[in-house]
């Protein structure tokens, strides 16, 4: 079974790592963009090009389901790659995490990128899940570009600007892009203590094994990890071994070269 993530940069990493401590047994081609990378301030129309024909490329690799943790991609293309796909490969999206946070608290920030802080997708999630709570947008400049570049002291600094823009007394936060959770200790560190953190890879890892239960591929698949930049076959950017989930599998792609 082979299961194709797809996103700019090191974003896919807390699913994947997710997905590979949940079925081992999976092989995952991790598709990213370095060259064109961020996608947020991209044309939308690009951005719909970009993911469709990376996900027709997964499938050309062999990929059965396709998963899509990254917020850009999800808003911005989901619904255009599943047609383009067809009924027979399901197409996992990700949502932030607003409905269960606001579930639980009165005072929430959205940390995002400052393309999904703006845009109407978000907007629309927080009228329909958090219009009876306080909720605070927190554009985080730069932070997603620095996390796939492993640049520590520009990852500090840009935490440090949104945890300025967070209200004390907020209660949760619901991390709104993909990269964010790689870095959920530096976060935790700087916000006051007691805050509830929330983010999207555990639920979207746990879709994708359901996705994969049900299309009950005859192969299980061998646990190798493979590595697509910008179309082009490559390895882990070395960035990603900064990151406990990128370390994590460092160890299917050194599976898979051997």
């Amino acid at each position: 079974m082979i299961v194709a993530l797809i996103d700019s940069g090191l974003g896919m990493l807390p699913t994947a790592a997710r997905l590979r401590q949940a079925r081992p047994e999976l092989d995952l081609v991790l598709m990213m963009d370095p060259d064109n990378a961020p996608w947020g301030p991209k044309p939308d129309g690009w951005v719909v090009d970009r993911v469709v024909g990376t996900a027709q490329h997964a499938v050309e690799l062999g990929a059965e389901v396709v998963v899509l943790p990254c917020n850009t991609a999800s808003v911005t293309a989901l619904s255009h790659v599943r047609a383009a796909l067809g009924d027979t490969i399901p197409v996992v999206g990700t949502v932030p995490a607003i409905k269960p946070a606001a579930a639980v608290s009165d005072r929430i920030a959205i940390w995002a990128t400052a393309a999904t802080t703006a845009s109407a997708y978000q907007g629309r999630l927080i009228e329909q899940f958090a219009s009876h709570r306080t909720v605070t947008s927190v554009a985080c400049h730069g932070l997603a570009d620095s996390i796939d570049r492993g640049d520590e002291q520009k990852i500090g600094a840009a935490i440090a600007a949104a945890v300025a823009a967070t209200p004390t007394d907020v209660e949760s936060v619901v991390l709104g892009c993909t990269h964010y959770p790689l870095v959920l200790d530096d976060i935790v560190s700087q916000l006051p203590g007691g805050v509830t953190m929330f983010d999207s890879a555990e639920a979207v890892a746990n879709q994708t094994v359901r996705r994969v239960d049900e299309v009950g591929s005859s192969g299980s698949g061998s646990g190798r990890v493979s590595v697509w930049l910008s179309g082009i076959e490559g390895e882990l950017p070395t960035s990603a071994q900064r990151y406990a989930e990128g370390k994590l599998l460092f160890d299917g792609v050194r599976a898979e070269q051997h």
